[in-house]
């Protein structure tokens, strides 16, 4: 039987931006001003978008600029702990809408548009573990993108 389900997302992104903050003091690490700031502004896209794009929102935000090596050091530090995901195929970062649920992510990737839908099913991305155990492999992160053309755009 297939998990596969969407989960309900925050409702604002202030709920949202509450929810990243105890994730990460959850697993140690501080809510910083700078943080704070930095996933205000992935949040506040509705695509991947690049460390580039978060660092220009961020200078933008604070009328001052800010270092981009400081914001990928962030966003690092967001993807481990969940509060945001790196769609690889594009380069880019989006903010997670439930970082308190720790599922290996699934991303429908629209070539158009650029939108990324983020979906969890727990029986393929098991079976893409357990192949990658079975081949000798110690799977980490599984990371499952699909290209292609989301129903807006279709």
């Amino acid at each position: 039987m297939s998990s596969l389900h969407a989960h309900g997302q925050h409702d604002s992104r202030a709920d949202l931006a509450t929810a990243a903050q105890a994730r990460l003091q959850e697993a140690g690490e501080q809510w910083t001003p700078l943080r704070a700031t930095v996933f205000g502004a992935l949040a506040g896209f509705d695509r991947p978008v690049s460390a580039y794009d978060v660092t220009d929102a961020v200078s933008t935000a604070t009328g001052r600029r800010v270092a981009a090596n400081s914001v990928y050091r962030i966003l690092d530090l967001f993807v481990a702990n969940n509060v945001a995901s790196r769609v690889e195929s594009a380069n880019a970062f989006i903010a997670n809408v439930h970082p308190d649920c720790p599922h290996d992510c699934i991303f429908l990737v629209c070539d158009m548009c650029g939108r990324a839908t983020h979906i969890d099913d727990d029986r393929i991305t098991g079976d893409v573990r357990a192949a990658a155990s079975a081949a000798g492999f110690r799977p980490v992160r599984p990371v499952i993108e699909v290209r292609g053309v989301c129903a807006a755009c279709s």
